[in-house]
Order: structure tokens, then C-alpha cells, then sequence
């Protein structure tokens, strides 16, 4: 048990005699910290369990291993680690960015392990694909520019995108943030990470998943413009779409009264 929860930072706190449970799962770049604001308004009545990717945050960082996580399978079956270890059934997930998917691929084999899932910024496919008129937003050049962006200048690279990514100039502070928990990662694995998630494609497990979703949307995201948003609403059946009222990848950072309310709704 210690040593699952040193891999992956789990942290377990709100409620923790409530028979109902949240389980937040964070983006690339960034810790279970950035979900601080938003998991407070669900303490009272939740069960609040959060973690750090492999590879990130404070997990350890000894644990990640190229071959286990090649996919985004490797984050599943420790996804399925934490619920199996703390006894989680019917939870609410609530996964930002690529946790969103590894929070969906995660239920479709393990559904009894969920009852909701949200996804903050989601996207099953982050490449554009001419071929199936689908728009995700990258073509195989600007990743390339992006790789050797990372590899060139890993630190400036981190700082740039952070901004581009957060999309909020006038709170520069939420950018820092980002750059920091950027920064903070040892290059080789951040860029390793970064082709695992910004080449996966997802979009035939949509039509897989049996658990009900609310899609959260931003306007002006670099990673997911809102055409994926709308793309997701409509493969994944029963889903719900809400676009709140900010811009970037990391509503729940920028806006996390406007997505605690979309989620309370969606509940």
C-alpha cells in the first residue's frame, strides 16, 4: 500500500467517511495541486482522493519506466491500482486534459469503478486527420517544431508554451504555475510524455464507454479547440457539453467557480 501511494502522490481528504467519492486526475504539466480551488467546493459532502501521474509532480519519478508507459494504458492500470486499493466504486472522475481519456479508457474496462466521469479540456486526438475530416488542432509539422522546440531549449521552451497554453495575460500568475510544474520535470520524461499523449488516438474508444460524461469546453485552448469539444459531445452517447466562460487549457484553474457549477449541474 505505501509504496502505491509514494508512486503516485495519492492523497485522500474531504469527507472521508462519505459514502460518495471524487477522484481528480491532472493534465500534462502540472499536479493534483492545480485542483486545489476546485476540489474545495466538494469537501463537505466528497471523499476527495487525488494523485500525480508517473512522471510528474511528486511521484516517483523512479517508477517511470518508457516501455510501461509507451500509451496511455500504463496510467490506466495505475488508475485501476488506486481504485483497487482504495476500495473505490461509483466514483465521480474528474480528469483534466489527457486525464480525461485515461480516466475513459479506465472505465471502459473497469465501469463498476464510476458512475460519472468530466472531462476538462479533453481530446481524443490531438492531430489532425485530412483523410476523416477530423480537426484536432496539431499537423505533423507543428509537433515536430514542438519536439525540437523541448529538446533545443527545454526551460524556454516550458516558459513559452506555458503562456500560450494558459491563455490568460492578465493573470499571469496561473502561466508561472504552469512553467514551473513544467520546469519541473526532467526534460527527457516530458518529452517522451508529450509524444505519448499529443500522438494517441482515441476516438474509436468513444463509442466504448457506457458512463455518463460532461464535456467542459474553453474558448481559445491551443491543444483542444472547440470543434474537439463538440467532436466529443457527439461520440460519446448521453454526454453533456458545456463551453464556460474562459479561455485556455485549464478551466479549472482559470474558472474554477464556473466549472464547479457546470459540474454540479451535471450531477
Amino acid at each position: 500500500m505505501d509504496k502505491l501511494v509514494q508512486k503516485n502522490n495519492v492523497t485522500v481528504s474531504g469527507n472521508t467517511s462519505a459514502n460518495r467519492t471524487i477522484v481528480f486526475g491532472h493534465g500534462f504539466g502540472i499536479d493534483q495541486t492545480t485542483f486545489t480551488q476546485l476540489a474545495a467546493n466538494f469537501e463537505q459532502d466528497y471523499r476527495i482522493v487525488m494523485y500525480d501521474n508517473v512522471g510528474g509532480g511528486k511521484s516517483d519519478m523512479s517508477a517511470y519506466s518508457q516501455v510501461r508507459y509507451n500509451s496511455l494504458h500504463g496510467y490506466v492500470a495505475d488508475l485501476k491500482d488506486i481504485f483497487t486499493l482504495l476500495d473505490i466504486q461509483d466514483a465521480i472522475f474528474v480528469g483534466h486534459s489527457v486525464s480525461s481519456m485515461i480516466g475513459m479508457l479506465t472505465a471502459i474496462q473497469y465501469p463498476a469503478f464510476f458512475s460519472r466521469l468530466v472531462m476538462l479540456g479533453a481530446s481524443p486526438r490531438y492531430l489532425n486527420d485530412p483523410a476523416q475530416n477530423y480537426t484536432g488542432g496539431f499537423n505533423p509539422e507543428d509537433l515536430a517544431a514542438l519536439y525540437d522546440a523541448m529538446r533545443t531549449n527545454y526551460q524556454a521552451w516550458a516558459s513559452g508554451f506555458s503562456a500560450l497554453a494558459m491563455a490568460n495575460p492578465e493573470r499571469p500568475q496561473l502561466a508561472e504555475t504552469f512553467a514551473a510544474g513544467l520546469q519541473a520535470i526532467r526534460p527527457d520524461i516530458a518529452l517522451a510524455v508529450a509524444k505519448v499523449i499529443f500522438e494517441s488516438d482515441h476516438r474509436a474508444d468513444l463509442a466504448k464507454n457506457t458512463i455518463p460524461a460532461l464535456v467542459v469546453q474553453t474558448a481559445n485552448d491551443i491543444a483542444v479547440p472547440v470543434v474537439v469539444g463538440d467532436y466529443l459531445h457527439r461520440h460519446l452517447q448521453g454526454s453533456k457539453l458545456v463551453q464556460v466562460n474562459t479561455h485556455g487549457h485549464f478551466p479549472h484553474m482559470s474558472a474554477p467557480g464556473e466549472v464547479y457549477q457546470a459540474i454540479a449541474g451535471f450531477l
